[in-house]
Formats: C-alpha cells, structure tokens, sequence
C-alpha cells in the first residue's frame, strides 16, 4: 500500500508477512494536492503502509514530526509505528491521544458548570 487514495481498497485488502527483523508496521499519511498539476486541485489523502524496525520508526516519526500539524490548507505529512498482526488496519494516529484530550475537555467543562452553581 504506497500513497493510495485514502485508507480503502487496496490498503485494508492487502497483508504481507514482515520479514523476521521487522518487527513494526508503519504507517504515513500526506495531506496534499495530487502529484500533477491541475487547476484547482483539492486536498487528499495518500496513505502508505509497510514494515519496518523500531530504528527505522523512530527516525521516520521524528523526520515527520515538523510537518504533521494537521492544518488542512497546508500540506501535512504524519507517521505512527504499531506492532502486532494487522495493527495498522484502520489508521489511527494517535487516536488515544485524542480520547484522552476530549475526556480531559469534558471534565474541564462539568468542573467549570459546577463552579457556576457555587
């Protein structure tokens, strides 16, 4: 799975076995324009998906670390490392991360609708 369109097809029906020293998956996201010029072009998805070594993750996921900033008029690139059977099946980065935040702004806000009351 290499800069497909989305994380659909190809990307979710393709399994391949990691030889023995790769021990991750990684997985890339780029938000961009398509590769050719076209006037007016919107945004998209490309995901990429393969195996790796915790060395070759750690240098990926730090390469990447100034360019992932998810704003959506600017182009973006992020990656994540996983380990175990199909982990990177549904492309998640860092969606733990997210619960925990949205959890953290929920108990923010009863704490402050509960100050109100005192």
């Amino acid at each position: 799975c290499d800069r497909q369109d989305g994380n659909t097809e190809k990307c979710l029906t393709t399994i391949k076995t990691c030889n023995y020293e790769q021990d991750r998956c990684l997985s890339t996201i780029r938000w961009s324009t398509t590769p050719y010029w076209t006037q007016g072009a919107e945004k998209q998805y490309y995901v990429s998906k393969r195996c790796s070594t915790q060395d070759e993750c750690s240098r990926i996921i730090k390469e990447t670390m100034t360019l992932c900033h998810y704003i959506w008029y600017e182009d973006w690139k992020c990656a994540e490392c996983c380990q175990g059977d199909r982990c990177n099946y549904y492309v998640t980065l860092g969606s733990s991360s997210v619960k925990s935040n949205l959890v953290t702004v929920a108990i923010s806000m009863v704490l402050c609708s509960l100050r109100s009351y005192f």
